[in-house]
């Protein structure tokens, strides 16, 4: 069984679906038991860090993802906030990756968000087992976590930074597998076999 953590950040319904495409049984909760007994565990999430922050805390999450030794995967801000901070509202994180998320740059050309289509390369783990070399995946984000120890992949807009991170048993992914088509669907897999 998948648990979705369910904190109100999440873009649900194209996760769901591409967790149904692959067969996998998956519950959207906060439900504490649920969440430490399921096999793979996914913090999705969509909107701001700071916000996300506060609502994992009034619903008495963050101990219980610390305390996961499964699968954990967060998606863009579901990853932003299992750092340690972010510029975001001044949000103070879950801490469980090496990294604060600072917002991009407004240069002369260069559009925040960062929204679209753009490679990433650098594929260090086994969540990429099976993916094309620099493959498109599917960004939207205006905040990003810089190279760290704990970054497993990477992409740039225009300075290079962390498209993926991995600490343990927990990993995340600034872009959006769910929406990111065939190479998308085989990472989330690739997490479900984990």
């Amino acid at each position: 069984m998948v648990a979705v953590i369910d904190y109100n950040m999440g873009n649900i319904c194209s996760l769901g679906n591409a967790l149904g495409r692959l067969g996998a049984e998956w519950v959207l909760t906060s439900d504490h038991t649920q969440i430490s007994r399921a096999n793979h565990v996914i913090l999705p999430g969509v909107g701001n860090a700071s916000e996300a922050m506060v609502n994992l805390k009034r619903l008495g999450l963050p101990e219980v993802i610390w305390k996961i030794r499964r699968p954990v995967l967060g998606i863009c801000v579901g990853m932003q906030v299992m750092c340690r901070h972010s510029e975001e509202g001044n949000a103070e994180c879950m801490g469980i990756f090496d990294a604060k998320v600072k917002r991009f740059s407004e240069m002369q050309g260069i559009k925040v968000p960062h929204m679209g289509w753009s490679r990433i390369s650098n594929l260090e783990s086994n969540l990429f087992k099976g993916v094309e070399k620099n493959p498109y995946v599917y960004f939207v984000h205006s905040y990003y976590a810089p190279l760290c120890p704990d970054t497993i992949a990477t992409s740039h807009h225009p300075e290079m930074f962390s498209a993926a991170l991995k600490y343990e048993n927990f990993y995340g992914v600034q872009f959006h597998p769910e929406k990111s088509g065939e190479v998308g669907e085989r990472i989330i897999a690739n997490f479900l076999s984990l």
